[in-house]
């Protein structure tokens, strides 16, 4: 069994344990058995009788919820950091983007593609992400996007065929959306839990996003897409319509985007990927006009090589509190429960009986250091399913 005591903060997320977001308890306990499951939660005087084992006491520090990166695109070969240095610089860059990515990724080995993903995957989790989503996405090719599915699925559960990703160079569109939606979906789907689409300005138009979509819902994956990042757009409307679980970036809505969005009462959820931003000095997404909405939040890493090369969730937390005008309690649910709603999982981002024992023991004594000392590692410890994977008690 694992058992912690003298937790000055427990963050569950679970409503039930105080009127605020964030399900606080103050001078807490928690117990979770041998499979790594939480058993209890609750006052630390009361643990001892929710325990035989001696618990272990993390003197008064703040414990969170594990966080939850509900999108990354971490298979890939190569890096773009002579684009970045370019754009940074304000000079034109003419090399490739994502086609650059695209042929490094090809030319990789399986070898080398699981490795990145692990690689990046372990980085996460120094920084607290007990559970991550990865898509494919820079194969664009029948055989390069299984296989990037299949080096995806060493390292995680929460897999996504991308193959929608952009239409690859010398390619028509029409053909090509008939072989993702064709053969390309045939080989993949046994490697995904996800389709993913980017329905936006010079990748997928709604049509083509719809036909994709819809093909993978009839494989059994749940559907999800990339919408209105470049651009207002339909995007998000056909999202809605569709019932996916995120629509991602979300930064160019319409009055008309945001009611759709609320209208979903948090079937659909907006996952906010401010790192996106940052890195390319573009406007952010209006977090605070979505919540006041009602609108269901998430933040996410975004991390790939070309726009957003991070796996900082606590980063993405600074940001959301800094620059979009989330409260601390609001930015640190949406990387925990928020995330865990886009993957539509009850089992984490939460900290309640029956959930999994994934958490966070923070250097701090509350988690609004998270977003006032931005860019300072604070993760104590990182435990995932009951045992520490990161650190120390």
């Amino acid at each position: 069994m694992f058992a912690l005591t003298g937790i000055g903060r427990l963050v569950t997320n679970d409503p039930r344990h105080d009127s605020g977001l964030l399900g606080v308890i103050e001078n807490a306990g928690l117990v979770a058995d041998t499979s790594g499951r939480i058993t209890w939660v609750g006052p630390s005087r009361e643990i001892s009788s929710h325990t035989d084992v001696e618990p272990t006491h993390v003197g008064g520090r703040c414990v969170i919820p594990g966080f939850v990166d509900s999108h990354t695109h971490l298979v890939f070969a190569g890096d773009r950091a002579e684009e970045f240095e370019a754009r940074m610089s304000g000079r034109p860059y003419s090399a490739g983007g994502i086609r650059t990515t695209m042929a490094a990724t090809r030319s990789a080995s399986n070898d080398m593609l699981r490795d990145n993903v692990s690689r990046l995957a372990s980085e996460a989790l120094a920084s607290g992400t007990t559970t991550i989503e990865v898509k494919s996405g820079y194969g664009l090719s029948v055989a390069d996007e299984e296989r990037s599915l299949v080096a995806a699925s060493a390292t995680t559960t929460e897999t996504t065929f991308l193959g929608a990703h952009v239409v690859p160079p010398g390619v028509d569109a029409d053909d090509y959306v008939a072989e993702v939606s064709g053969p390309m979906l045939e080989a993949c789907a046994s490697h995904a839990r996800w389709i993913d689409v980017f329905c936006d300005r010079g990748a997928f138009d709604v049509d083509q996003a719809r036909h994709i979509l819809r093909a993978g819902a009839a494989k059994g994956l749940g559907m999800r897409m990339h919408a209105n990042q470049l651009q207002p757009g339909g995007g998000v409307a056909l999202g809605v319509e569709l019932g996916v679980a995120s629509c991602d970036h979300c930064t160019h809505l319409t009055d008309r985007d945001v009611e759709a969005l609320s209208s979903t009462n948090g079937l659909t959820v907006a996952t906010l990927l401010p790192t996106a931003e940052l890195c390319t000095r573009s406007p952010f997404p209006d977090a605070r006009r979505l919540i006041d909405a009602g609108v269901t939040v998430a933040l996410a890493s975004d991390c790939n090589p070309g726009s957003s090369y991070t796996t900082s969730m606590p980063l993405a937390i600074s940001l959301g509190v800094i620059s979009m005008h989330m409260t601390c309690d609001e930015a640190l649910w949406a990387a925990t429960a928020g995330g865990a709603k886009a993957l539509r999982r009850d089992d984490i981002g939460v900290l309640k009986s029956g959930a999994r024992a994934d958490l966070l023991v923070l250097d701090a004594p509350s988690h609004i250091h998270l977003a006032y000392r931005p860019g300072v590692a604070q993760i104590g410890a990182v435990v995932r399913d009951g045992r520490v994977v990161v650190g120390s008690l």
